[in-house]
Order: structure tokens, then C-alpha cells, then sequence
């Protein structure tokens, strides 16, 4: 990448190789050195974003879950969402009741070996294959009987198709969890959906807020302010507590997009959002994309000839997800793949230990729902939908975006497990079966180093700068309105009893006749033989 690249040009280039068009639903995410997750923005330089030093490590993600993913327009786009949902089954954010896990699991099986095979899949195949945090031998027996006698003859698309159908009616279909406290002290995970926001906490969801019921957010330090309007003009602050300032600000920036997402009719109804209420204070932020009316709009003019899927099966191993391949579309012109290098990471055991991306965990996939109810409301005393059976705790689990500290030992030793090819242009020399770079593979982009400064160091003093500038900008500002006011007041005929009342003032004649007119006086012969001179020459 050139050092002034944009994040706008590396997704363009991103989706260009997966062939994708439907890609407002998508993002980078990286992990700072401090385990910070982060959305890469597009509209800021790539270099200027990172606190790490290249090569720089990112991941490509569903951003913004579809309200239908079913209705998504190409099946390119639903099998992307698909390996998304898949991971998130994997990492324990997607609960559901045992019944509900059977199923999703018999789908993944359905759409990535096929139809049931007696000579291919003995007895206790499905034991091969690791779903969910946890499984059982009940469990696995179910998706075992599910697969062979319900699901035979779907082919890959129809399995997904009904996969991402039947996720879409989970209780915690699309919640990237933020890990937090109450005012209590209690722990809890914030979480934006796509149908408002969401407060999960011991086994239960105590809050649920409907996009259009939320007012503002807002952030200071550590703690996270959510205000509430619902109906006969109740409002309510939610507070919370994130575990770090940067933790804080992320969560902030992730409510701001979602809501600018899912709730506004169009795009140029957006607009900046200040962290504070004073203009030189506090963080600024503005979504910059599209709003999901508008992508379903745009997604359903597009008329093409369906672009070529190539899947691949699950990986039988315990220590290995059932998130591991995606589609290989060379399709990025020559003289640009250079610009981009895209690893496979098959196991994903070496991307550990994030503090601050902890997914939701369920001990176990027993009945976890209570129902579907969405139209839950804010308060405590309310009925509230119980979620699991045991409480929600920091899971120790895979790092939903690796780490750039190490990662080009880590990528060394993925390819030489796996036998993936280094590059895009090594990739396409490689043999047909190679296993391709794929939606939840890491992406490198090989960027200038930055100089001068440390990326910590040279982030304060940007940050200290700006509040300067923000002060200067407010004072000229201020003093502007001030001269203009003095204007009115000694040069205009306005009579109006507000201006009557301060020229009528002793002091303000006093400040006329002895400061005013003298400097009037003086500035008017100064420009005169400034006019003087210029005709002269």
C-alpha cells in the first residue's frame, strides 16, 4: 500500500478479489498492540490507523448483519454471512436451545460434505467435527440423525440458505459483545443488533431497545451513557462501565454506525456525533457508508451472471473450527496483487488471549431461549428473556481478529502446517485443490513504516494538537461575533430597545468617544495612504 492509501482503497480492493458487490455489510478489523479491537474507518489513511508496526494484520468480517440474511440478492454474499454465522456458533455468540444447535450443525455438515455416505461417514462421524464450544455425545448423535435422514439431496446454496433462516430467528443473531459493568459492579455485555440494542447479563437479557427508541450516546473515560425515549415521554440513562477508555470510545463508535445503519432512511441524513457537548472537547465521529435501506435498494438492481463459489469441506479435527475456507476468485488485476498478500489460517489456536474481545459463552447448548420475544423493554422490572442456563462469563476463546505482534511467525507456521501458498500470485500458481484465502482468513497489507515519533506517542500529540487548535478555532470564533456586534452597535441606524438600551449606557459612550472613534479615526487615514500608495506606484 502507498503510505497515503485509505481504507476505502484496501476493502475496494478486498471485495474486487472476492468478487462481491453487496459490500456494505462487510469491514476490516484489527487489533491494536494493547488487544483493542478496531474497525478499520475509509475515510482515514491505513498507516495513520494503525498502532503496530507493518506488516499489519486485519480480518475481514460481517460489520453490519443483515436484518433478512436470507434475502441477501447473490449467493456470494449470504455464503460470506454464512461463514460469519458459523464462527459465531463456533465462538459461543450464537445461542440456541439444543434442538436449534442440532440443526444449524446438520446444515453446516449438509453444505460442506453433502448427502450422507456410508462408506465415506462412519459411525460417530459427526463427533469429528468441532461445532460449538462445547459438545456432547447426545448432541452430536442428533446432528448425526438430522443429517442423514432430513437434510439429504440440498445442495451447498439450499443448506446455507436455510442455515442463515434459521440463525436469523435467534435471540443473539448478529451480537458482537462488549464486556462492561453495571453501576453495580455487576458484569454484563452491551451488544448492537440489528434490531436495537441489547444488555445481556447473569443468564438473562435485561435490556432490549429498539433502534428508534434510543436518543443519544455518548461516552466519557471509562463510562458508557445510553439515552432512552420510549412511549408517554419516559426517559431513561442507561450507564455502564467498559473496561478501558479505548474500550469505551470502541463501543461508542460501534453504537454510533449501527444506529446510522439500521435506523435512518438514507445516508445524507447523517451526521457528526461529539462525544461531549462542548466543541473542543471529546471525541468527534461520523458514519460514512451507506444505510441498510439504501444497500437493499442498490442490491436489488444488480443483474449479473452469478459469480463461481468454490467451497470447500470442514477441517475433521477437534482442535481445528469448521471456519476455515471461503471462495478463491483470482480476479484482481495482476499489477495490483502485489499490493496485497492473503494468508490461510486453518487452525486457529495461536489466535489467543484478547481482553478485550470476549465472546458470549454458553457452558452448554442446553434450552437456552425462551422464546423470540424482540419487543422487550428497557426496564429491569419488565419481563426479561433468559438466555442461557448458566451465567455469561469472558471466554477464554478464539481471538476474533489476530494480534499484529508476531503475526508474520504465526502465518509461517499456519502455511507450513497447512501447505497454503504465501501470496496471491503464489495462489494462483499453486495446484487446484490448494485450499483458498477466504472471508475469515488474515489479510497483510505490507505498508511504509511511520518515523520520528512512537505510534502511542505520536497518537497524544495529535490528540493534544487538536484540542489546541479546537480552543483557537472557539476563541477567533468568538472574538469574530464580539467585532461584529460592536459594528452594529456604532456604525448601524438599528434601533431596536436591545441596542437602544446598551448605546444609552454611560460606559459604552465613554468606550465610543474616547477608544472607538480615535481607532476608527486612525484606521480610516491609515488605509487612505495605503490607496495612496498603490495609486502612486
Amino acid at each position: 500500500l502507498q503510505r497515503d492509501a485509505k481504507g476505502q482503497y484496501l476493502f475496494d480492493l478486498l471485495c474486487h478479489h472476492l468478487n462481491l458487490l453487496e459490500k456494505d455489510y462487510f469491514g476490516i478489523r484489527f487489533v491494536d498492540p494493547d488487544k483493542q479491537r478496531h474497525w478499520l474507518e475509509f475515510t482515514k489513511s491505513v498507516v495513520k490507523q494503525m498502532r503496530a508496526q507493518p506488516p499489519f494484520t486485519m480480518c475481514f468480517r460481517v460489520k453490519f448483519y443483515p436484518t433478512d440474511p436470507a434475502a441477501l440478492k447473490e449467493e456470494i454474499t449470504r455464503y460470506l454471512v454464512f461463514l460469519q454465522i458459523k464462527r459465531d456458533l463456533y465462538h459461543g455468540r450464537l445461542l440456541c436451545k439444543t434442538s436449534d444447535a442440532a440443526l444449524l450443525a446438520a446444515y453446516i455438515l449438509q453444505a460442506e460434505i453433502g448427502d450422507y455416505d456410508p462408506g465415506k461417514h462412519p459411525e460417530g462421524y459427526s463427533s469429528k467435527f468441532q461445532f460449538f464450544p462445547k459438545h456432547s455425545e447426545k448432541l452430536e448423535r442428533k446432528i448425526a440423525e438430522i443429517h442423514k435422514s432430513e437434510l439429504s439431496g440440498q445442495t451447498p446454496a439450499t443448506s446455507e440458505l436455510n442455515f442463515l433462516r434459521k440463525a436469523q430467528t435467534l435471540e443473539t443473531y448478529g451480537v458482537d459483545p462488549h464486556p462492561c459493568k453495571d453501576v453495580s459492579g455487576n458484569a454484563a455485555f452491551l451488544a448492537f443488533t440489528p434490531f436495537g440494542f441489547v444488555v445481556l447479563q447473569g443468564n438473562k437479557r435485561v435490556h432490549f431497545i429498539k433502534w428508534n427508541e434510543v436518543t443519544k450516546m455518548k461516552f466519557e473515560g471509562k463510562t458508557f451513557y445510553l439515552y432512552v425515549s420510549q412511549k408517554e415521554e419516559k426517559k431513561i440513562v442507561l450507564t455502564y462501565f467498559a473496561p478501558t477508555p479505548e474500550a469505551c470510545k470502541h463501543l461508542w463508535k460501534c453504537g454510533i454506525e449501527n444506529q446510522a445503519f439500521y435506523k435512518l432512511e438514507k445516508s445524507s441524513q447523517v451526521r457528526t456525533v461529539s462525544s461531549s457537548n462542548l466543541f473542543f472537547k471529546g471525541s468527534r465521529f461520523r458514519y460514512s457508508g451507506r444505510v441498510a435501506k439504501e444497500v437493499m435498494e442498490s442490491s436489488a438492481k444488480i443483474k449479473r451472471e452469478p459469480p463461481e463459489i468454490h467451497r470447500a469441506g470442514l477441517v475433521p479435527s477437534r482442535s481445528c473450527p469448521s471456519i476455515t475456507h471461503g471462495p478463491r476468485l483470482s480476479s484482481v488485476p495482476r499489477t495490483r496483487r502485489r499490493a496485497v498478500h492473503i494468508s490461510i489460517m486453518e487452525g486457529l489456536e495461536s489466535l489467543r488471549d484478547s481482553a478485550h474481545s470476549t465472546p458470549v459463552r454458553s457452558a452448554s447448548h442446553g434450552d437456552a431461549f425462551a422464546g423470540p420475544g424482540r419487543s422487550g423493554r428497557a426496564e429491569s422490572s419488565e419481563r426479561v428473556a433468559v438466555i442461557a442456563d448458566e451465567s455469561y462469563s469472558p471466554a477464554d476463546s478464539v481471538l476474533p481478529t489476530p494480534v499484529a505482534e508476531h503475526s508474520l511467525e504465526l502465518m509461517l507456521l499456519s502455511r507450513q502446517a497447512n501447505g497454503a501458498p504465501c501470496s496471491i500470485e503464489e495462489e494462483k500458481e499453486s495446484e487446484a485443490g490448494t485450499p483458498a484465502a477466504e472471508a475469515e482468513g488474515e489479510l497483510r497489507a505490507l505498508c511504509p513504516g511511520t518515523g520520528g515519533l512512537g505510534p502511542a506517542q505520536a497518537q497524544q500529540v495529535n490528540k493534544f494538537l487538536l484540542s489546541v487548535l479546537r480552543l483557537l478555532l472557539v476563541t477567533v470564533g468568538l472574538l469574530f461575533v464580539l467585532l461584529l456586534l460592536l459594528i452594529v452597535l456604532t456604525e448601524s441606524d438599528l434601533d431596536t430597545a436591545f441596542f437602544r438600551d446598551i448605546r444609552q449606557t454611560p460606559e459604552f459612550e465613554q468606550f465610543h468617544y474616547q477608544y472607538f472613534c480615535p481607532l476608527r479615526r486612525w484606521f480610516a487615514c491609515k488605509l487612505r495612504a495605503v490607496v495612496n500608495l498603490l495609486i502612486d506606484t
